[in-house]
């Protein structure tokens, strides 16, 4: 029995399709499933209909007007220098600043009146960085002799040195909670150095190129470099290893600063002024403007960047925009040449409604915000733009 059916199946005619039959009938099947399963389908919900049509009909983002700020004038110039200014800064009582020059001289001036109070000699080449110790009565000081001194202010005189750079110093900053101070030089290293024992505790390598600016700060990451290299790095000063490296610029960096309320710095190439933010360098926003080699920064409590070129210009910014409310080119002193006009140190006072530049006409100019100024005589000139801010 079971033969004979199998017999008869393999004497049945079978009826071979062509390709675009069987083709035509897969698609019938498939639009018949789906317009069953359409059939099929739950409600549309209005609500998340309307909110997919108010995205859909939202605008390009518009950039934030930026707060006004009083511009800044020259009310006063010092003389006393025979060297260009190298670098400039504040002792904690706001009652005095101390300079630096090539004259291998350290200067001490009055805050109110300008004068002289006193000069360090020491050194035997430029000096290239002074900081004033807030915890203690000293002044620290580097120079293109290869050394880092500490001074004594109550006895005026040099009572340690710091010996192991290999070349010229051109940076230092003093650590805000612990007695460290950090130099950074044409060695292309950061030394880490113990303050009462002159130890050099730590030595921060991987910058390929002279290491121009160094910051330190309180918390994480505790300190900044920035070089020649095209680098910026952030420092776990723990460990003695780099915390991140950001290779955004394309030119050299020669300038760094601290934002004194927000976790936030900046850094100065002549290609941009890039912001970025703690603690792994993440980036913010180009601020551009200048066209030439920035050698100095400065930021206040208020939002306002001021940035020092090499030509002399300054020009000053707002923060959170990075619009450029102010741009200014003091004369150059009676006697010097017009391209020694550069910009070599910024800073603000303790009370931030001073700012001071250190010049390459060897002199210091002192400047403060216009009382008279207001939004109606010195108005934003802003036009709202379409926000196309780079990703680098």
């Amino acid at each position: 029995m079971i033969f004979r059916m199998s017999a008869e199946v393999e004497q049945m005619p079978v009826t071979k399709h062509g390709v675009h039959t069987l083709c035509f009938r897969s698609l019938k099947r498939t639009h018949d499933t789906f317009i069953s399963d359409h059939g099929c389908m739950p409600e549309a919900d209005k609500d998340k209909q309307e909110e997919k049509m108010k995205i859909a009909q939202r605008k390009a983002p518009v950039m934030p007007k930026p707060k006004w700020h009083a511009p800044w004038k020259l009310y006063r110039v010092i003389s006393g220098h025979i060297g260009w200014v190298r670098c400039v800064d504040f002792e904690p009582g706001n009652e005095w600043f101390v300079t630096g020059s090539n004259d291998r001289c350290i200067k001490i001036w009055d805050s109110a009146s300008g004068k002289l109070k006193l000069t360090l000699t020491g050194h035997i080449s430029e000096v290239r960085g002074v900081k004033v110790s807030t915890r203690h009565p000293y002044i620290f000081s580097c120079g293109q002799d290869h050394t880092v001194k500490c001074w004594d202010m109550e006895y005026n005189r040099v009572i340690r040195h710091y010996h192991g750079h290999l070349s010229s110093v051109y940076g230092l900053d003093l650590h805000p909670t612990i007695d460290v101070l950090v130099s950074v030089g044409r060695d292309a290293c950061g030394r880490v150095w113990d303050m009462r024992t002159k130890a050099n505790v730590m030595t921060l390598t991987g910058h390929t190129n002279t290491v121009a600016a160094v910051r330190c700060q309180a918390a994480e990451p505790q300190v900044i470099t920035s070089s020649h290299d095209t680098t910026v790095r952030l420092w776990d000063l723990a460990a003695g290893k780099t915390h991140c490296t950001l290779t955004n610029h394309k030119k050299s960096v020669r300038a760094l600063a601290l934002h004194p309320k927000q976790y936030t710095f900046a850094s100065a190439a002549p290609d941009n002024i890039k912001q970025w933010k703690f603690p792994d360098g993440n980036f913010i926003q180009n601020v551009s403007g200048h066209n030439s080699i920035l050698n100095a920064l400065a930021i206040n409590s208020d939002g306002v960047m001021v940035s020092g070129a090499d030509n002399g210009t300054m020009q000053w910014f707002d923060w959170r925009t990075g619009y450029n409310f102010q741009r200014y080119q003091a004369p150059v002193q009676p006697g010097s040449l017009d391209s020694e006009s550069g910009i070599f140190a910024l800073a603000f006072d303790k009370s931030e409604s001073r700012l001071i530049s250190c010049e390459g006409d060897k002199t210091i100019k002192l400047y403060k915000e216009d009382a008279e100024a207001t939004e109606e005589t010195n108005p934003i000139l802003w036009k709202p733009e379409v926000a196309r801010r780079k990703r680098f």
